[in-house]
């Protein structure tokens, strides 16, 4: 991965980081962005939702390259997602490279980072 999407994700990752008090990690953000978009603010999850909520942050992620579209909401509010292209095979560092470019790209895009 390149130094300046490896900078821009450490810049995330202070920024997250100061606003919660704690050390973040990939996890965590995946978990904060799931949490954002499925915009229900507190409410109790249980082991399985919390998973949900990590895939819809994935999803939401990964709709930025074209590999999800978003379908819409369920009956209880939960975001949907169907593959629109399939995701080539990868190492395990190229993906977590790709969803750290990913992340770097949503916090850019709702300008909570600069474009620099």
């Amino acid at each position: 991965m390149n130094s300046e999407i490896e900078n821009k994700f450490e810049e995330v990752l202070k920024f997250m980081s100061s606003k919660f008090g704690d050390e973040l990690d990939l996890q965590a953000l995946l978990f904060l962005i799931g949490i954002q978009e499925l915009g229900k603010g507190r409410i109790a999850l249980s082991k399985n939702e919390k998973l949900d909520v990590m895939h819809i942050a994935i999803c939401t992620l990964l709709a930025q390259y074209g590999y999800y579209e978003y379908e819409g909401l369920d009956a209880e509010g939960w975001p949907h997602w169907k593959i629109s292209e399939k995701l080539p095979p990868l190492s395990a560092n190229q993906q977590q490279g790709i969803m750290k470019q990913a992340i770097v790209d949503y916090f850019k895009t709702n300008e909570l980072i600069s474009e620099n």
